[in-house]
């Protein structure tokens, strides 16, 4: 269900549960959060998440997330371990995003996504609080009064409308999806790990 793998400096981890709307259960976000850490220590000059299908993630998988995984720290492991990697980190959005998985997508650098996509965030209807990285993490992208029309107010916000607010960085049709990938990654997966992560540290 996810698949990881790595060429010359890129590693890409792909969401792979079509059946389920690329839902997540503990042992995903566990497998994800393994891979960001072992990217961070391993040189990694660019960590690309992506999904397979029409949906990049649904979020957690329901019924884990009503027997406590929606209150488990993996989550909080995982967009730290993001935000943390040395390297660039992109979120390739093939699809609509969901509750929890924005969090691990708030934590990377560089967001894309295709026309059509879907961004929301049901915590309120939900009865449960977002994860305390994502608030903040969304605020400093989008300003605060926008983070509450999504986590408060519940609105479904489009990729135009992210693209204006800046919750995305461009919007890219799906079969250019991994051109702009490889597009992104180009200069980075040129460079040795210590000049990727001495720029990154400078911004």
């Amino acid at each position: 269900m996810i698949e990881v793998s790595q060429d010359a400096g890129l590693w890409t981890v792909t969401i792979d549960r079509q059946d389920k709307a690329n839902s997540l259960t503990r042992e995903m976000l566990s497998t994800i959060a393994d891979a960001a850490e072992s990217a961070g220590r391993e040189g990694a000059r660019v960590f690309v998440l992506r999904g397979r299908g029409k949906v990049f993630s649904a979020g957690a998988d329901l019924d884990e997330a009503r027997a406590g995984l929606a209150t488990d720290p993996v989550w909080e492991r995982l967009s730290g371990a993001i935000a943390a990697l040395p390297c660039l980190s992109i979120a390739a959005l093939n699809g609509t995003l969901a509750g929890g998985a924005m969090g691990m997508v708030l934590a990377c650098d560089l967001r894309i996504a295709v026309p059509g996509a879907k961004f929301f965030y049901p915590v309120m209807k939900l009865g449960f609080l977002p994860q305390p990285s994502d608030p903040k993490r969304m605020a400093a992208l989008i300003g605060p009064a926008r983070a509450k029309m999504i986590l408060m107010a519940g609105q479904k916000i489009e990729t135009p409308e992210a693209l204006s607010w800046g919750l995305i960085d461009r919007i890219v049709e799906t079969d250019a999806l991994d051109e702009t990938i490889a597009t992104l990654a180009a200069d980075a997966r040129s460079a040795t790990p210590e000049h990727v992560a001495g720029i990154k540290g400078l911004i």
